[in-house]
């Protein structure tokens, strides 16, 4: 009897300890911003209803946006991104999946900027590309902050840019991706 009982004290204390283990996290309200920085035009555009679910456990991490989602300062560029180059009718979204690899250096307890590096796929135009990428999470607070800013080449996703508007727009693109992360209830 005496054994079962410091067990059951040696589990309490446990989960004592690591309250967070397990927990997964996301935002419906991650922002997407993307930059073509070329000498004739700067165009960008954000979307800030990105999904976004992470598992404080293992770090596995899944994020998709709609296309149509990305909003631009002009209409026309909104629609020829649609229309013309995201074909955003055949391809309605965008995604990424993959795993945080230093997961271990996290802790979602106590507050910190922890850097990570992320490895996956990411979907686009419907094209899979495996990507590794820099990026943070921030704890302050008790609130989780994730950002991460990578590069992708147009052409590595069969995006297809006209001769015409060719000089207006970058071969690669900026990507910056940031959320507030909940606690999944």
């Amino acid at each position: 009897m005496m054994m079962k009982s410091y067990y059951v004290m040696a589990l309490m204390m446990l989960f004592q300890f690591h309250p967070l283990v397990g927990q997964k996290y996301y935002s419906k309200a991650g922002h997407v911003r993307f930059v073509s920085d070329a000498p004739l035009e700067k165009i960008e555009a954000t979307n800030n209803s990105a999904l976004i679910v992470l598992d404080g456990t293992t770090g596995r991490m899944d994020l998709s946006v709609l296309i149509k989602g990305f909003q631009f300062e002009k209409a026309l560029m909104q629609d020829h991104f649609n229309e013309n180059y995201m074909e955003s009718h055949l391809y309605p979204k965008g995604s990424f999946s993959g795993t945080i690899l230093n997961m271990k250096e996290i802790n979602f307890g106590r507050d910190g900027t922890y850097p990570v590096k992320v490895q996956g796929t990411l979907t686009l135009h419907g094209v899979t590309k495996v990507m590794t990428a820099s990026g943070q999470i921030n704890v302050k607070a008790g609130k989780i902050y994730a950002t991460s800013t990578f590069d992708i080449t147009i052409a590595d996703f069969n995006i297809d840019i006209p001769k015409v508007v060719k000089d207006n727009i970058s071969k690669t693109v900026r990507v910056t991706v940031s959320a507030e992360l909940l606690l999944m209830k």
